[in-house]
């Protein structure tokens, strides 16, 4: 299916996905493979920003589940995001991508604020911006993040590669009948609850007209597929 002509892109990482195979924290190796495949959509030609969840780490309402303040979990969600975005750094520059890290919450020593115009004068230098901290804000997803900055940024897309290959009519982990979305509008994503991302950050794209594109990052090259229109993806936009 072919994807619209785009010329910056936010990718939206699920946290779980940096673990690679392991049961928590952060794999080097796969955090390096995923290096790649962003590097190459900026050697294509693209803008490219991110946004990584923190999952992987700490999740605020899991722990406010097990009695932790939410408002305390959150940030220390937050703080986890930042862990994977200086990973994500690393992983970059090492392949020689000049990368920047922009935190919703200042902490100068390791990272730098966020500024909308800093932000856009890195993605016209041909840098990599990632995006940490979510907005900044407790009871906020990092989806919702994303789909904030994407709005700022002018991005042409939202791409957000997790663990399923698409948006299915029910969750295909329980349902083996599930059937996957070759297209979606975003209407039919929040009255059905389908679970893309959260309401907030679908509201959001729809508001400001921004296509999401959901679609597997655990298989090898995919990003690569998915942005020429040969990979398996669903793509919520609105009704034609």
């Amino acid at each position: 299916m072919p994807i619209p002509d785009t010329k910056r892109i936010l990718l939206k990482l699920s946290g779980e996905v940096l673990m690679g195979e392991q049961e928590y924290g952060i794999d080097p190796e796969y955090v390096a493979r995923l290096a790649e495949e962003v590097k190459a959509a900026k050697d294509g030609g693209l803008e490219v920003c991110l946004v990584i969840g923190g999952g992987n780490i700490f999740r605020g309402i899991a722990g406010a589940a097990k009695g932790l303040d939410r408002t305390t979990g959150d940030y220390m969600g937050m703080l986890a995001t930042v862990m994977n975005a200086l990973a994500m750094q690393n992983a970059l520059e090492k392949l020689g991508v000049q990368t920047r890290v922009q935190s919703a919450i200042p902490m100068s020593s390791v990272c730098e604020p966020y500024i909308r115009r800093r932000a856009e004068r890195h993605l016209e230098k041909g840098r990599i911006v990632i995006f940490a901290a979510g907005t900044g804000n407790p009871f906020f997803t990092t989806d919702t993040g994303a789909a904030l900055r994407a709005a700022e940024m002018n991005c042409d897309l939202l791409m957000k590669g997790t663990s399923v290959d698409g948006v299915y009519d029910s969750d295909p982990k329980h349902n083996p009948q599930a059937s996957r979305f070759e297209r979606v509008s975003y209407d039919h994503v929040l009255s059905q609850n389908l679970k893309v991302m959260d309401a907030t950050a679908v509201a959001l794209c729809r508001e400001n007209d921004i296509p999401i594109v959901v679609f597997s990052i655990r298989e090898k090259g995919n990003l690569a597929r998915v942005l020429s229109g040969e990979g398996v993806q669903t793509i919520v936009q609105k009704d034609n």
